[in-house]
C-alpha cells in the first residue's frame, strides 16, 4: 500500500519513510505543502501522515482541502509536536482519524499506520480471488480467468493489471504506476512501463465485448475504462 509523507523536517520524513518501508508498503515524502497537495490530487495513496505546521500550507487549510477536493480522501494520522488538548480536539473533530505527538517511538507508529491500513482495506483487499466484471485475479499463481481460460502472467504485469483493476476509470499517472509497480524513478522504467501494458492489454484481450479498455493520456499515463457491453 502506498503512503504519503508531508512534513517539513527532512529527517522526520527520512524516519517515517524507513517505518513504512519496513512494514512493507511504499513511501513518498514531502517537506513542503505546495508539493504534498499537487502529488496528492494527481496520485493515490492508501494513507496520510501530515505535519500539522507543514510548509507554504498549514496542516489546517491542508487538512480541509483534502477533504474537499479529494474524491475519496485516504485516512489521515496528524503527527505534530502540538500536544495540547485543545489540538488534539481540533484535529480528530475536523475528521483526522487518528493523533500522533512527536516525538514517539517506532513501534508505536508502526502500530497505529498498520492499524488505519488494515482498517481502511477495501474489502476484498487479501483475498486469493477476486473479481473484475468477467475477470477472475488469483493472487496465489498470478493468473487471470477470462470465458474459462487460464492466462498466466508475470509478477510485474499481474500487479500492473490489479493496479489498473481496482482504479478502473481513474486516470493513473505514469509516474504514479512506476513508482508503485516498479519502486524506481520515472525516467529509469519509462520503456519497461509501456511493453507492461501492452502485454497486459493484449494479454488479457482488453477490448470492448469484454467490458474493459486500457486508454492512454497522451503526456500523462493511463486509465482503464470500465465499458458497457
Amino acid at each position: 500500500m502506498r503512503v504519503v509523507i508531508a512534513d517539513d523536517q527532512p529527517d522526520v520524513v527520512v524516519h517515517l519513510t524507513e517505518i513504512i518501508e519496513e512494514l512493507g508498503h511504499d513511501a513518498v515524502g514531502f517537506t513542503d505543502g505546495e508539493a504534498f497537495s499537487d502529488s496528492i490530487s494527481r496520485e493515490i495513496f492508501d494513507l496520510v501522515i501530515l505535519d500539522w505546521n507543514i510548509r507554504s500550507k498549514n496542516g489546517t487549510p491542508l487538512f480541509n482541502w483534502m477533504c474537499k477536493a479529494l474524491p475519496k480522501r485516504p485516512p489521515v494520522i496528524i503527527m505534530t509536536n502540538r500536544a495540547a488538548k485543545r489540538d488534539i480536539t481540533e484535529a480528530l473533530t475536523a475528521g483526522a482519524d487518528e493523533y500522533i505527538t512527536k516525538p514517539e517511538v517506532r513501534s508505536v507508529i508502526a502500530a497505529r499506520v498498520n492499524a488505519l491500513l488494515r482498517k481502511s482495506a477495501p474489502s476484498g483487499a487479501f483475498d486469493t480471488e477476486v473479481s473484475y466484471g468477467l475477470y477472475l485475479m488469483n493472487r496465489l499463481d498470478q493468473s487471470v480467468t477470462l470465458h474459462g481460460k487460464t492466462i498466466l502472467l508475470t509478477a510485474k504485469e499481474f500487479e500492473l493489471a490489479e493496479m489498473f483493476f481496482k482504479n478502473a476509470n481513474r486516470t493513473l499517472s505514469r509516474n504514479n504506476i512506476i513508482k508503485t509497480i516498479w519502486r524506481t524513478p520515472e525516467s529509469m522504467a519509462s520503456r519497461t512501463l509501456d511493453m507492461h501494458v501492452s502485454r497486459v492489454r493484449s494479454k488479457l484481450d482488453l477490448q470492448l465485448q469484454n467490458g474493459f479498455r486500457i486508454v492512454t493520456v497522451f503526456g500523462y499515463g493511463y486509465r482503464l475504462e470500465c465499458l458497457k457491453t
